[in-house]
């Protein structure tokens, strides 16, 4: 299950990217420098998500608390229609200039969504390490099945989704998808405890 969620939640992440080009073009176009904004938006986000999902993952893990991290995007992106809009036209009245205002707005639009997204991968690797012995085969497994996501996302996304329907439609499908997602991980024990042989081995390795 959760190697499933790590592969879905890097699908949307990519194809929310591929998206939000979408979503700023009408005010901003697409130019370098709206895809500059939204390429360094993401990588900021998710980041900033790797950092904050290993200090979560070390306060008490759970899949209860990492179906609330998934849930938390799956409302921002059912609500995105209501609002990206609204703040796209705002920043693109205020002319901030062809650089700052699709950055502003990338920023506005996408960094919480990519952080909580972020967050996913390491706080999943802290419920699936077992033993320190397997535990760089763990965190490998789960970040290139997160990067095999985001290669399919943007291939389908690109390729066949985008062209099929709506941007909106799109997010908010992506919505209902991390939503499905989050409610059966809140009624699961999914948490895999360390091994203790493995941790008084790693122990004795630094006297």
């Amino acid at each position: 299950m959760i190697k499933f969620v790590v592969f879905i939640c890097g699908a949307i992440v990519m194809s929310f990217e591929i998206l939000g080009s979408r979503v700023l073009a009408p005010n901003f176009g697409s130019s370098v420098f709206v895809w500059g904004s939204l390429i360094s938006v993401f990588l900021a986000g998710l980041s900033a998500g790797y950092y904050l999902g290993g200090r979560l993952a070390d306060i008490n893990p759970s899949s209860r608390k990492l179906s609330l991290i998934i849930i938390a995007p799956g409302i921002l992106f059912l609500m995105f229609p209501l609002y990206s809009a609204p703040i796209s036209d705002w920043i693109f009245i205020k002319d901030l200039g062809v650089r700052l205002s699709p950055l502003i707005a990338s920023s506005v639009l996408f960094l919480i969504p990519s952080v909580f997204l972020g967050i996913v991968s390491p706080y999943t690797a802290k419920l699936m390490i077992c033993s320190l012995h397997t535990s760089g085969k763990t965190i490998g497994t789960l970040y290139a099945l997160s990067t095999f996501g985001s290669i399919i996302g943007t291939l389908i996304t690109s390729f066949y989704l985008i062209t099929l329907t709506g941007v909106n439609a799109l997010i908010m499908g992506q919505g209902v998808l991390l939503v499905a997602l989050a409610i059966p991980l809140y009624f699961m024990n999914l948490y895999c405890n360390i091994e203790q042989t493995g941790i008084s081995g790693a122990r004795s390795d630094t006297k």
